[in-house]
């Protein structure tokens, strides 16, 4: 197993909830953390609640702006003249039925969820390939390997995410780059909360499930431990993560038990 400790990570999507609780479990081992989002004055407030804030540098980042994606790059790498790891974390959900879901909010969630995150994984690509060596590790979602009612864009576009690293791991194993795909079920951040609904305004109010989710803390734990083992994929949460071998052995079970569960809620 890879030691994380001492590694240098560029963390996006890392002023609050997952990205949050990776800065303060990084900055624990040593790290040297490069923190993205776009709320700068929220990546101040994470950094000088870390461990080690003269570790970590602020570059305040938009992920949906793919044209900016090689700039921020070399920022990024020039901030320590060095990069090991890049954690893509930034993302946004939905909530509204296929019928009531505006076309703009499908194209918002794909520029953010997969496209901004292509662009940025394509703009450190060339260096971790100079360097023969890097780790890309991907924030995905159960939902990146099976569907929810209310949730049709989202899905799709964490499902793009499954695909796009998939092939990134095998056309790159030959430079010594390592993928792992990490998809969490219910944890306790505001990403309900956040989500789109059908006119493409958040949502306002969380799920009982986030709330009942694993803390951001335990998350962060967990995916560190999948990042150093090197694993391909990772599934994190309660029993919803037996979503995952349902979809594989017993699809049509697994239809009945979300349209059931939906009905519930």
């Amino acid at each position: 197993m890879a030691s994380i400790n001492n590694k240098t990570i560029w963390i996006t999507g890392a002023s609050s909830g997952i990205g949050e609780a990776l800065a303060y479990k990084l900055s624990e081992k040593g790290c040297k953390l490069i923190l993205s989002a776009r709320n700068q004055e929220a990546l101040e407030i994470v950094r000088d609640n870390c461990n080690s804030p003269e570790l970590i540098k602020i570059l305040p980042l938009d992920i949906s702006q793919y044209d900016l994606m090689p700039s921020k790059t070399q920022e990024a790498i020039k901030a320590f003249d060095s990069l090991d790891i890049l954690i893509n974390n930034a993302g946004i959900s939905q909530r509204s039925y296929i019928i009531d879901t505006d076309f703009k909010v499908y194209k918002k969630l794909v520029d953010i969820n997969y496209l901004g995150t292509v662009a940025i994984t394509k703009a450190v690509l060339p260096y971790f390939i100079t360097q023969q060596k890097g780790h890309f590790a991907t924030v995905t979602s159960l939902m990146g390997k099976f569907g929810s009612p209310i949730r049709s864009g989202y899905c799709g576009s964490k499902h793009a995410l499954h695909g796009f690293f998939d092939v990134l791991r095998m056309e790159h194993e030959k430079d010594h780059l390592k993928v792992t795909l990490v998809a969490p079920g219910f944890v306790q951040t505001n990403i309900a909360k956040n989500a789109l609904v059908g006119d493409g305004k958040a949502r306002g109010h969380e799920d009982e499930d986030n709330a009942n989710g694993l803390t951001t803390s335990d998350f962060a734990g967990k995916m560190i431990k999948a990042i150093e083992k090197e694993k391909f994929e990772a599934y994190m949460g309660g029993k919803e993560v037996l979503g995952v071998y349902l979809k594989r052995f017993f699809p049509k079970l697994l239809h009945r038990t979300v349209l059931k569960n939906t009905a519930k809620n």
